[in-house]
């Protein structure tokens, strides 16, 4: 298994990377939230964040973002 060349680029600049930190966060506050069970917060309420999110870290993998093809241009 080799990096690409511009892995610290993709890291701080792809969304897709963002989308999945976001989703971990979520399923974390998920378990969080069942250790702690606060009555104002509904079971999988972030359980259900962390999927929409994943599904956005899909669509954005597949997309070109002018951030990452200019800067991988110079």
């Amino acid at each position: 298994m080799k990096l690409i060349d511009d892995w610290k680029l993709i890291l701080a600049k792809a969304w897709s990377v963002k989308f999945n930190i976001a989703s971990a966060l979520f399923g974390g506050l998920e378990v969080a939230v069942q250790l702690v069970q606060p009555a104002s917060v509904p079971d999988g309420l972030f359980a259900g964040f962390a999927a929409v999110v994943s599904v956005l870290a899909v669509g954005a993998r597949v997309l070109a973002q002018k951030e990452i093809v200019s800067a991988a241009a110079q």
